[in-house]
Parts: C-alpha cells; sequence; structure tokens
C-alpha cells in the first residue's frame, strides 16, 4: 500500500478493509507473512502497548501483584490435569512434537494460557497459610490457531497480552480479587482508551472453560460488532483440586486453596482503532499517543531560518512539560503532504507556525480528533497545548459515551430484537437464564450473549424468546 494516497475505504461503507488500511498505513503494525494470523508491531503501534502495560503494571503493584514470566512450551500431560480446560483449547493449540530430527515423546503446547502450567508451580510453592495471597502477574504472549477470519489485534494466532494467576486462602478473597481486577481494567480502559465499557458477568455457556464464573468488559464498536475488551475469572477450586494446590491453615488443618485467573491483550489497541479513528486515518487518545503534539513549521528559503528557530523553542518548552512531541521540519515535503501524513497517524495535536503567525504572536493549533482549528498566544503554548490534551481526552470519552448509550436500545418483543440487531445495537432484553433461548437466538440472528450487566437484574420482565418469566436481563450483539 502506498501511504501517500491515504485511506481509500470509508469506514461506513467499508468498515473491515477501512480497519486494516488505519492499521497497515499509520504504522502500527504489519503482516509477517509467516504463517497466518501474525502480525508485527512496528514502533508506533509497540509504544502504545507499552503505554498500556505501563499504566495497568503500575495499578497491578500497586495492590499487591508482582510480575513472573514462564516458558512458552507446556506438556500436554500438564494440560490434561484439568480435563475440562484442556479439552476447551486444544482446537486452538498448536503442538510441537518433534526436536530438530527426532520426536519429542510428550507433545508440547504453545501457550494458549497458563493455568494448568501455573497450577504445576502453585502446587510446589505453597505450603502454609503464610504463603497466601500469592499474586503473580506474566506480560507475556500467547498462541492460538486463528486460521481464518484474522484480523491485527482483534484476532491474530500471537499475540501480546498480561495473564494474572492468584492463590486465596478464601473464597471470598478470591471473588474480591475477581472485582478489584476488573475495576482495575475499567478504569484503564475508559481512562487512557477512552472506550466506555459495560461490565458483568458472562453467561454459563461463554464462561472460560474451568472457571466457576468469569467477569468481563464488553464495548460495541461503530460497525455494531461487540468487542471483549478483558476478562476476570473466578477459578474456585476447580484447578486447585487436580492440581493439589493446598495450604495449611493457622490451625495446621490442609485446605484447598481458591483462585482466580485473568487477562487483557492487545486486542484493546483494535478497540481503541475502531471506536475513534476517521476516513483521515488513525486518531489517538493524548494519553497514548506516541507523539502528542506535532509542530509543523511553515516558510519560505528566505524565513526558514527564523521559523524553524521559533519551532524550536515551542519543542523545547513543551518538552520540559513533559509533552511528547515532534518537530517536523522536512524540506523535500510540503506542509500539505505534513498536515495529511500526521493526520494518518492519529497525532492528537497539531501546531502550525509560520511568518504571519510570528508577526502576530501567535500559531495555530489543530486539534485531529474533530478537525476543528484555534489561534493562541505564543507566549502560553506549553500552558494552552497542556490544558487542551487533558480537554481532549475526556472529550473523546464523553463522545464515545453518549454514542455507545445511544446504541444499547431496550427491548421486549422478539422481532424488534431482531431489528434493532440488523441497524447494529446492542440489545438490552429479559432472559430466562436457559441456555437454549440463548442458542436459539445465536442460531437464529448470529447474536451472542455479551454479557449480564451487574445492575441488569429485571426479574418482572418476560424472556425476549420464550417468554417465560425472565431471571435477569441480559445484553446480546453480534460480536467479534
Amino acid at each position: 500500500m502506498n501511504k501517500e494516497v491515504g485511506i481509500t475505504a470509508s469506514k461506513n461503507d467499508d468498515f473491515s478493509e477501512w480497519y486494516t488500511q488505519v492499521v497497515i498505513k499509520s504504522e502500527l503494525a504489519d503482516y509477517a507473512k509467516t504463517t497466518s494470523g501474525v502480525i508485527v508491531l512496528r514502533p508506533d503501534g509497540y509504544s502504545i502497548w507499552e503505554s498500556i502495560r505501563e499504566s495497568l503494571d503500575k495499578k497491578l503493584k500497586e495492590t499487591g501483584h508482582r510480575n513472573g514470566f514462564l516458558p512458552v512450551l507446556i506438556p500436554e500431560s500438564f494440560l490434561s490435569k484439568e480435563k475440562k480446560h484442556f479439552e476447551g483449547f486444544n482446537p486452538e493449540v498448536y503442538w510441537v512434537t518433534q526436536s530438530g530430527d527426532k520426536p519429542i515423546g510428550d507433545r508440547l503446547a504453545l501457550r494458549p494460557t497458563s493455568e494448568t502450567l501455573v497450577c504445576m508451580l502453585y502446587s510446589k510453592w505453597i505450603e502454609g497459610w503464610r504463603d497466601l495471597p500469592l499474586k503473580i502477574n506474566f506480560w507475556n504472549s500467547a498462541l492460538r490457531a486463528e486460521i481464518t477470519d484474522t484480523r491485527p489485534f482483534l484476532r491474530t494466532s500471537e499475540f501480546l497480552w498480561q495473564e494474572g494467576h492468584t492463590v486465596h486462602a478464601t473464597q471470598d478473597e478470591a471473588e474480591n480479587e475477581v472485582m478489584e481486577i476488573l475495576n482495575i481494567y475499567k478504569k484503564t480502559i475508559e481512562e487512557e482508551l477512552a472506550i466506555p465499557v459495560i461490565t458483568g458477568k458472562k453467561s454459563e455457556k461463554d464462561k472460560f472453560v474451568g472457571a466457576v464464573y468469569t467477569t468481563a468488559l464488553e464495548s460495541l464498536m461503530p460497525d455494531g460488532k461487540a468487542l471483549q475488551m478483558g476478562t476476570s475469572h473466578f477459578l474456585g477450586q476447580n484447578f486447585s483440586k487436580p492440581f493439589e494446590i493446598k495450604y495449611n491453615d493457622e490451625n495446621n488443618v490442609e485446605t484447598y486453596a481458591w483462585q482466580t485467573s485473568w487477562g487483557v491483550s492487545w486486542r484493546l489497541i483494535g478497540g481503541m482503532i475502531m471506536t475513534h479513528s476517521d476516513d483521515k486515518g488513525l486518531v489517538l487518545p493524548p494519553k497514548l499517543a506516541p507523539i502528542q503534539v506535532v509542530i509543523i513549521p511553515i516558510y519560505s528559503k528566505e524565513d526558514r531560518e527564523k521559523i524553524i528557530l521559533e519551532a524550536n523553542k515551542i519543542k523545547d518548552s513543551l518538552s520540559s512539560n513533559n509533552v511528547r512531541v515532534e518537530l517536523d521540519d522536512r524540506d523535500n515535503h510540503t506542509p500539505g503532504f505534513k498536515f495529511n501524513d500526521w493526520e494518518l497517524k492519529g497525532i492528537p495535536i497539531r501546531i502550525e507556525i509560520g511568518p504571519k503567525d510570528i508577526a502576530k504572536n501567535q500559531v495555530v493549533m489543530a486539534r485531529r480528533y474533530n478537525q476543528t482549528k484555534d489561534d493562541i498566544s505564543l507566549d502560553k503554548v506549553s500552558e494552552t497545548i497542556n490544558l487542551e490534551l487533558e480537554n481532549i481526552q475526556q472529550q473523546m470519552f464523553v463522545n464515545a459515551k453518549k454514542i455507545l448509550d445511544e446504541r444499547v436500545v431496550r427491548v421486549s418483543e422478539y422481532q424488534q430484537f431482531k431489528e434493532e440487531l440488523k441497524n447494529g445495537k446492542m440489545i438490552d432484553c429479559s432472559w430466562c437464564g436457559n441456555q437454549t433461548c440463548e442458542d436459539k437466538i445465536k442460531e437464529e440472528t448470529g447474536a451472542d450473549l455479551r454479557v449480564v450487566p451487574f445492575d441488569g437484574t429485571q426479574k418482572s420482565e418476560t424472556c425476549i424468546y420464550c417468554k417465560n418469566s425472565g431471571t435477569t436481563n441480559a445484553l446480546f450483539a453480534k460480536g467479534y
């Protein structure tokens, strides 16, 4: 693809092609072309992941979690210890069957997730109540055989993520951990990525394999499909019993421990791209933007030195105020080309400075997210830019939240359910709790039960499908 052409697909008319072009042409990632569904992160894409990681890592460490490292190879004998969990992941597992030219015997799985490996280790490390709680987080990659319908960041065969695994003495402590992590995720996604999310529980059908229950964060993308942004699982004693994760309590009584696991991946970046970007390219929330401000000097040959001098003063002033700023002083491109180039990359603020601006003691500030411009005083650039970055961050979330609220619609009739689904809406309706109704809705409409919201209990209405008494409200949508 030629970067100079820009985005040639429309977000409204060809969402899939538009999304791929934004990812590739904004230079966040590229296809590795090694095997199906594998991508390479370019520096800007990795910088965004680093920002998410840094924000989450700080919050996790503040709540008593520590980081560890796990190998990518897991013996099949480990996986088969928790049969239900293993069977759930088996279709997605990549297997290593030989070393060099020799068979290795027990097959090795390329890690799809790490519960079984972690449990084998925890059974060795935990002996008494003083060893609990054990709260470890792992920043690593996972591999799952996504052969069809792959899409950068959203569905890839290898992906970056974090997965946390904790062990607790009591059920209450473990369940509190589940909610604490969910709230940390929500805060990060909404405040850093400016994406509003809905929290709740997954249905029994869609919970994490081997969990007692799964909590999740869901959002709705502009094409009407829901995106699961993260999950936090209460594992109960479903892993501690087969893996013998036990401890001696204060009375020296041997007791099985209680566990959780949780994670988010670079899928968050895909959600951010879809939520905020437009037909000109990427639109980045300031907190995650690798470059927050780009300065574009406008000059002729005669006044270049003077304009560049002033532009550098602005750059130094912004840098000293912890703004990530770039001065684009390339002589081989016109200002117009530079405008389009940086718009494609989603830089939150562009500063334009030329001879007429200096004469008026001002610069032009252009906002990427809403395409508006203002003249600002040259003497107050740093102060104004810092305030504007905060305002843009907040306004991007407000705008996204308004759109989400408008697109979650409450219905009580199945025909209306189907009509609103075709209009790209997320459906809020009463559900009886029966998986048969959940399966029938999926079969007939393609919609999944995305989440049962924590605040969605409505027992007085009838189920949207079978018309028996409803037990709770549920949100349905087609999903990624």
